[in-house]
This record gives structure tokens, sequence and C-alpha cells, in this order.
């Protein structure tokens, strides 16, 4: 908590106490070789790493991950974590095209081919009732405590058919705060078919994919999807629905 000065618009200031939300470096770690540095709240580690590790395509089922521990450094927070499967493959790959990355420009090539990679197609499903995201909608500030003390931090949700929110997770950054609700359902065994996410940023073509690779069948963002991200959650059926607000919510696929 800083104290800090609040100036209004008729001249008057006023001092005030602000807590501020938590960000740091956090590595992490798979059977030993560094994969990633995410600035990310640290809080839910465990469900970030797992969640990072199914979006990413490390682990393809919550049992090809086991062993996370999360650790507190000088500098930031190191979580670590084995990793058995197709994912081993992947991870060393990757390691080694990032070691290539400071000395060639092929890299490029590989990160774009990335991004046009064909998503797993979303399993056939009901539509949504828009009453149930206007149910989730009001309940979600009940599930953002950390949103609520700073007014900083984004939030993910997943809620079933009627807009009940039975998990949530919050974090500075909104692909963390979504790799953390993705991971904290995998731990709980919970199918994201059977209900929709809810997502408090901008829809991104990434909140999209890993919707998708997370087995989710409808997303719901409060604010606007890019171009590709329309894009790919066609390709790919994702039903999304986007803008939505406590009266209105706008269709965009499905």
């Amino acid at each position: 908590m800083s104290e800090v000065t609040e100036f209004l618009a008729d001249g008057a200031r006023q001092p005030r106490n602000r807590q501020w939300v938590p960000e740091s470096p956090v590595a992490l770690e798979f059977n030993g070789l560094s994969y990633a540095v995410m600035m990310a709240s640290p809080q839910d580690l465990e469900d970030f790493a797992l969640g990072f590790a199914l979006t990413e395509g490390l682990a393809k089922s919550p049992s090809d991950i086991s062993d996370i521990g999360v650790a507190e450094v000088e500098k930031g927070w190191i979580v670590r974590a084995m990793l058995t499967g197709l994912g081993v493959d992947q991870l060393t790959e990757r390691v080694r095209a990032r070691v290539a990355e400071s000395s060639c420009g092929l890299c490029g090539i590989e990160n774009l081919e990335a991004v046009a990679r064909p998503l797993p197609p979303v399993a056939p499903h009901q539509a949504l009732a828009p009453a149930a995201i206007f149910a989730a909608l009001a309940a979600l500030r009940d599930h953002q405590p950390l949103g609520r003390a700073t007014g900083a931090a984004h939030a993910a949700a997943f809620c079933a058919a009627d807009g009940t929110i039975l998990h949530a997770r919050e974090d500075v950054g909104r692909h963390n705060a979504l790799d953390k609700l993705i991971g904290a359902l995998a731990s709980a065994g919970q199918d994201a078919a059977q209900g929709f996410i809810l997502s408090s940023a901008r829809c991104s073509y990434e909140i999209v994919e890993k919707a998708v690779r997370a087995g989710a069948t409808t997303l719901v963002t409060i604010s606007l999807p890019t171009s590709l991200a329309v894009d790919r959650a066609k390709a790919a059926g994702l039903s999304l629905w986007s803008l939505a607000r406590d009266d209105s919510v706008l269709l965009v696929n499905g």
C-alpha cells in the first residue's frame, strides 16, 4: 500500500492510499531447461505452469506434467516442473530455436508458420443463451479480489451454462490469467466444453487459441476481438461473444 496524491478536476487535491497489482518475473523451467520468463502476478503459479504447458502444446494432458515446484528467489520466482510424452521433443526444439534466434534470421519464419498453424476443431455444442453471459458478468466482480483492490488485474473465469462462475483466476497479464484458469480446470478435472470461458480482456488471437487448445467451445470477452482472433475463431468453430456489457453483447461467431 502506498500513499499518493489525487488531483480533482475542480483543482482540489487529496491524499489516497493505493495498492499496486503485483508483477514479478516468473521463470518457467521444464525438465531442468529454461523455457520462458513471464511477467506475472505471483499467485496460483502451479495453475499457471500447468495451463501454460497445456496451451503451449508441451503437455497434451495434465498427466504429462508433474512435480510442479514454486520457489521465490532474489529477483523473482522460479516454477519448475517435469514433462513426459511428446512435449519433451517440443521443449528441446524450442530451446534450440531460441538459442539460434540470437545469430540468425530464420526464427521469424518459424514464428510466422506457428501463427498460421491450424487449430483443432471445436467440438459440436449448443448456442449459449445471452442471459448466461449477463449473469456471469454480474457475478464476476465478486471473484476478483485482486481487481477490486488494485483496479489493474485481469480476470478469466469458467462459467456453467447458466452463467454460474465455477472457477476464476487473476493476473496482471490477460494471457497469464487465462493460463492460470486453464491449469485450474485441468487440476479439477473440469471439462472446458461443459460451460464457457469469460475473459475481462481484449480478445487477441492468443486468447482464442488458448481457449481452443483447452477444449473450450465458447469464449466471451469484455472487449472486442482483433481481426485475426475472429479469423481463428471461425476456422476452429469457436463460438465467440465480445464487447460484453451489463445490457448487451455481440455474437461475433457462432
